[in-house]
């Protein structure tokens, strides 16, 4: 693995030292039994509350499920989909969550998939749920693609995290007196 980020650096404050150099770490739950290829952040396995992929310390707030077509297919189906639709409500709470496909859309529209559920149920279930659970779907056509996203959102929003915890340092920094 390379020593050289592809990100820049977060921006934190310089006067805590070496943070602003750290990257964001995704956590990929226990649970995932074939994790995406992240290669550009650092990964620990950890048990998540909901989905497959979090940021270490954003666990309340970024979450991302992935499922390839067959699971997505197969979630659809009456068996599973009470299951699914729980795990897309605790979704709810995030503020950031999405439903990360792998694989293409066009697989479902033309029924290319191990089912007998019609493609239309199938992609009318995920517009659906979209609305339903305020859970944006996005489709990668490869576990590489999908992983290049993952490390896309959690670097993003480690970032915003980051500027708002510095926006309120130096809002509370003119008025706090320093140590003697």
């Amino acid at each position: 693995m390379s020593t050289v980020s592809p990100f820049p650096p977060l921006p934190a404050l310089r006067h805590l030292g070496d943070i602003a150099d750290l990257l964001p770490v995704i956590v990929c739950d226990t649970r995932e039994q074939d994790p995406l290829p992240i290669r550009r952040l650092p990964v620990i396995r950890g048990t998540l509350y909901t989905g497959d992929y979090s940021t270490a310390g954003l666990e309340t707030v970024f979450a991302v499920e992935r499922k390839s077509i067959p699971d997505l297919v197969a979630c659809c189906a009456a068996s599973n989909r009470e299951r699914f639709e729980n795990e897309l409500h605790r979704l709810r709470g995030f503020h950031f969550r999405r439903l990360l496909v792998i694989g293409d859309r066009t697989d479902i529209e033309t029924g290319n998939y191990r089912s007998n559920i019609h493609p239309a149920a199938v992609l009318g279930t995920l517009a659906a749920f979209e609305i339903r659970y305020d859970c944006p779907v996005v489709f990668a056509p490869t576990p590489d693609a999908g992983a290049v996203l993952v490390e896309r959102w959690a670097w993003y929003a480690a970032r915003e995290y980051v500027n708002t915890v510095n926006d309120l340092f130096r809002a509370a920094a003119p008025t706090v007196a320093p140590n003697p």
